[in-house]
């Protein structure tokens, strides 16, 4: 397990960047783990169709942690579509498939040692299904 918890993902984890509720959030969500008992609530603001701020609540392991700490660095900007294809590009490194998305999402090829344990690839993609939980709610203003 030392492989999963290689300095940079303690430093992601650490970071906590967009760690608490949002007191006037657009939309929420909470998604569990059944497996592992990993619980992630995400509160998202959004503006003109776009995620605008993100909040989260991590009662989960340092993967999640981490995953929801890159999130909330990086998902203000974008659309629910664009978080959707980088969800689904971490999926592919984690299945061996594809790569790491580059550019601004670039750290999440820290989560590339998680490939080889299938059993924790749902703690890197549980703060994203949260996400885009959140973002699949109604709002007045299309997301």
């Amino acid at each position: 397990m030392d492989e999963l918890y290689q300095k940079e993902l303690l430093r992601l984890a650490a970071l906590a960047v967009g760690h608490g509720r949002l007191a006037d959030a657009d939309a929420s969500a909470t998604v569990d783990n059944p497996l592992c008992g990993d619980r992630v609530t995400v509160d998202l603001k959004r503006s003109d169709g776009r995620v605008a701020q993100v909040g989260h609540v991590v009662q989960a392991c340092l993967l999640c942690q981490a995953a929801a700490s890159i999130i909330g660095a990086h998902a203000a900007g974008h659309t629910a579509v664009e978080i959707e294809a980088v969800r689904s590009a971490v999926a592919d490194m984690l299945t061996g498939t594809g790569s790491a998305p580059d550019g601004e999402w670039s750290e999440l090829a820290a989560f590339a040692p998680v490939a080889a344990h299938k059993s924790r690839h749902t703690c890197v993609l549980l703060p994203f299904d949260a996400l885009l939980r959140a973002a699949a709610e109604p709002a007045e203003a299309s997301f």
